[in-house]
């Protein structure tokens, strides 16, 4: 269900200009890039080095010198692709089946580029066999043709959602999450949602057809064309449990709602609301980042990666973790993890998290979990390098550096300064007037005998997670799960007007960070489709109409008052009425600038005829549960279904003023007939393929139950007149339907004609267009293909039958439908959905 817009101004001109720069995962250097045109014309392979990067890590001891051979091999080479299973799937057993009998035993014996390799294998640290590795790049799987199918079959059911395309590693934070299907979760930085689509599997794991889980997922991205994207990816989830939303994430807002505020009679809720502050049980905090882990999946990062690229993001990470751990409900867990190898991105933020909460969180040890997982400890001392510097300690930074490199960056988290040195600074970014034994080539004075100083962080960061490239053939990853004990301390907010000179180095620092737009891309890719771009922490459209925990939280590195996000205009005239802490309502339209407004659809005549219509049994809670992005009723095209949980964060949204910009919510239920035909039946809407599943087991009208013949020939042959069905009776009940959409079931053999439908997991469905002379398939093209193979399968499985057995004589191959293009297509158009009016 979408609903995007523009983002504050001055981010979203950065995060576009991110966007469009965004890298193909190639091995190959494109022709058209300039930088070699005055070398050759033909394509390039990247290059693989960087003695910066060298220099960095062999610095930070990340791996053992020993080590290092081995693991600088393995970053030069490509990465394997890799790929996880549905397991909410309808098919999952059996595309499990297939990959294991079929693939992994026809793929055992090729050779690519004259060396044998393994095919695929499962993942064995990841349950029940649902993620599974090629040993083939992707760049071999699309180009080599002995690997033809094997990626034809991988695209197909990408495609519809039957299994998810990632990198192994990133499948690992969601995992150590431990979600349950009642737990609220949010992603914060979601885009461009394979991780999102794995906690939606997670909860909606355990769930019973025609059933929804408690629980819910929030994913959130700041920038809104990405969550355009991630709207694409979690669509093929079908899921009545998720909200998409456009916000910073470090000014991701608590919905707070003062209880002395709201008027119920007002707003016209009369019960009592459940919610009173939207609080998580589980956040996911995949942080933007350098993206170095990435090097194997995108290997331009060689000739962009800087030092400055980590330290440039390290105090934005720190914002969004922290806003992360005010949003966990006590008792919660929080993961923190980055595609990054560099400890000031990974260990130093966790330090600071851990310095900031006192004894409110804990850094848990996982080393029991995932135990086929080869992972290693995180770092307890790194240093800090700048301007081509090792800085031990905070002390040895230049005072005029001290803007740019922070005191959370060291593993002591200290500045160890004294106030003199900052009355005697020369000011921020100017070199001192008097060199005095400062290195004349860059202005910077070495610090002394740096390996002698090295600190050692107090707090147990080993209990963090580094996954190394060359342990299981993967890409590189950092992750730390913490567990909120307690409240975390409420600490005074900064006074709006303090003067700079009494801040301290970490607040001087950060809020200058905070407020500018870092130069470098953020390459952060740790998924086929996941790159993510720095969040620049300028304007954004939030505001904060009530103080949450978070806000009364004092944090060095959020920008001072001048930079605070701008008001919408809707908000500033709404401030002027909200004397003595009254909040109003509003009804309608949207505070948010481009974003179609969220509406709970009320039209009791078109919530009858539709129950009327298909007979959906009153048990199905439609009432209160139906949402569109029209407030006019009249004119609304699509209906949009959503979970309990999903109604109450709605319902706190609407009544804190919607601080929630959403650009998607809900699972799409029923869709308007706009055609000549589709306008004369008795019910305007007609049932969407995507919530088909869901309501399935409630329908009692305009459903038929289909032979495995005659429902294989629907999808063969889309559509089909009454007389040429194999199952005359089938044909003659079809015909006698109401005009409009109807529901086929597959009869798996022991459902006898003149039974009630029973629906369960295994139960296949579509559906179908009654017109007045034949049954026409609503369905995709390429969901058709699918189901044709999965059901051809089984039934060779069965009894043999021959996939061009009882072919009708005449199928209607190319006949003049009664209904319009728009009925047949209108589940073919697999568009990202955009914030446009219904």
């Amino acid at each position: 269900m979408g609903g995007g817009g523009r983002g504050g101004r001055n981010r979203s001109r950065t995060q576009r200009k991110h966007f469009k720069e965004n890298r193909e995962n190639v091995w190959k250097r494109s022709k058209h890039d300039s930088s070699d045109s005055n070398t050759n014309s033909g394509w390039e392979p990247f290059a693989t080095q960087n003695s910066a990067f060298d220099e960095y890590y062999k610095g930070q001891g990340i791996v053992s010198p020993e080590e290092w051979e081995a693991f600088d091999s393995v970053i030069r080479k490509p990465l394997p692709a890799a790929f996880r299973v549905n397991s909410s799937s309808q098919f999952c057993a059996d595309i499990i089946s297939q990959l294991e009998n079929d693939f992994m035993k026809s793929l055992q014996t090729e050779a690519i580029d004259g060396v044998e390799v393994e095919g695929i294998r499962p993942l064995p640290w990841y349950p029940e066999n649902l993620a599974w590795q090629s040993n083939y790049s992707r760049m071999q799987l699309r180009k080599n043709q002995t690997l033809e199918r094997f990626h034809e079959f991988l695209k197909q059911e990408n495609e519809i959602g039957n299994i998810t395309r990632q990198e192994a590693v990133s499948m690992v934070p969601p995992l150590f999450l431990d979600v349950s299907p009642d737990h609220f979760v949010l992603d914060m930085c979601a885009a461009p949602g394979s991780k999102t689509f794995q906690l939606l599997e997670i909860i909606h794991r355990s769930t019973k057809p025609g059933t929804l889980p408690g629980g819910m997922v929030v994913a959130n991205d700041v920038d809104s064309q990405r969550c355009n994207l991630l709207i694409h990816q979690t669509k093929r989830m079908c899921t009545a449990n998720l909200i998409v939303t456009n916000h910073e994430a470090q000014h991701f807002p608590g919905c707070r709602l003062n209880k002395s505020s709201s008027d119920s009679s007002e707003i016209g809720i009369l019960k009592e609301q459940s919610m009173s502050q939207l609080m998580f049980d589980r956040v996911l905090c995949d942080v933007p980042c350098s993206g170095d882990g990435t090097l194997r999946k995108a290997p331009d990062i060689w000739r962009k990666w800087n030092v400055g690229m980590g330290n440039g993001i390290h105090c934005l990470q720190v914002q969004i973790a922290m806003r992360g751990i005010s949003l966990l409900k006590v008792g919660g867990r929080m993961v923190y993890s980055t595609c990054s190898m560099n400890p000031v991105e990974n260990e130093a933020v966790v330090a600071e998290i851990l310095q900031r909460c006192g004894g409110s969180v804990e850094l848990v040890d996982v080393s029991s979990e995932l135990p086929q997982l080869v992972r290693r400890p995180g770092l307890k001392k790194w240093k800090v390098r700048d301007k081509g510097m090792w800085l031990a300690t905070f002390k040895d930074v230049p005072k005029f550096r001290r803007v740019g490199i922070v005191p959370s960056m060291f593993p002591s988290g200290q500045s160890a300064i004294d106030t003199t040195d900052d009355e005697q600074d020369t000011g921020l970014g100017e070199k001192p007037e008097n060199g005095g034994d400062i290195n004349s080539e860059n202005g910077i004075q070495p610090p002394e005998n740096p390996e002698t100083l090295e600190e050692v962080a107090h707090h147990p960061l080993e209990r963090c997670i580094r996954i190394v490239p060359h342990d299981q053939n993967t890409g590189a990853f950092f992750i730390a799960v913490l567990h909120k004990l307690s409240p975390t301390p409420a600490i005074q907010e900064k006074p709006v007007n303090l003067p700079t000179n009494m801040l301290s180095n970490n607040e001087k620092g950060c809020e200058k960070l905070s407020n500018e737009v870092i130069a470098s891309p953020n390459v952060n890719q740790e998924d086929d489709t996941d790159e993510k771009f720095p969040e620049a922490a300028s304007a954004t459209d939030l505001v904060q109409n009530e103080p949450d925990e978070a806000v009364s939280e004092h944090d060095p590195c959020q920008p001072c008052e001048e930079n605070k996000p701008e008001e919408a205009p809707a908000d500033k005239e709404n401030d002027l009425k909200k004397a003595g802490g009254k909040r109003k309502l509003q009804i309608q339209g949207s505070r948010w600038k481009g974003v179609d407004p969220v509406v709970f659809f009320k039209d009791e005549t078109t919530i009858n005829s539709i129950k009327t219509f298909y007979g959906i049994d009153d048990s199905f809670v439609l009432n209160g549960q139906l949402v569109t992005r029209n407030s006019d009723s009249k004119h609304v095209k699509r209906i949009y279904y959503i979970s309990k949980s999903v109604k109450d964060v709605l319902e706190l949204n609407l009544l804190v003023g919607q601080q929630l910009k959403i650009t998607s919510v809900g699972l799409k239920m029923f869709e308007r007939q706009t055609s000549k035909e589709g306008t004369s039946t008795s019910c305007a809407f007609r049932i969407s393929s995507e919530g088909l599943p869901l309501l399935l087991p409630y329908i009692t009208k305009q459903i038929l139950c289909a032979s495995p013949v005659d429902f294989k020939h629907l999808l063969q042959y889309k559509t089909i007149r009454y007389a040429d069905f194999v199952d005359a009776e089938f044909g003659e009940k079809a015909s006698k339907l109401m005009l409009g959409c109807c529901v086929v079931v597959l009869n798996k053999g022991t459902q006898a004609s003149a039974d009630p439908i029973q629906v369960d997991a295994s139960t296949i469905a579509i559906g179908c267009w009654k017109g007045r002379a034949s049954l026409t398939v609503m369905v995709t093209a390429i969901e058709c293909q699918e189901m044709l193979e999965r059901l051809l399968i089984r039934l060779e499985g069965v009894n043999g039958t021959s996939s061009q057995e009882n072919v009708p004589t005449n199928v209607v191959n190319e006949v003049e439908l009664e209904e319009p293009n728009d009925v047949l297509e209108m589940d073919e158009r697999e568009t990202l959905e955009m914030a446009t009016a219904d």
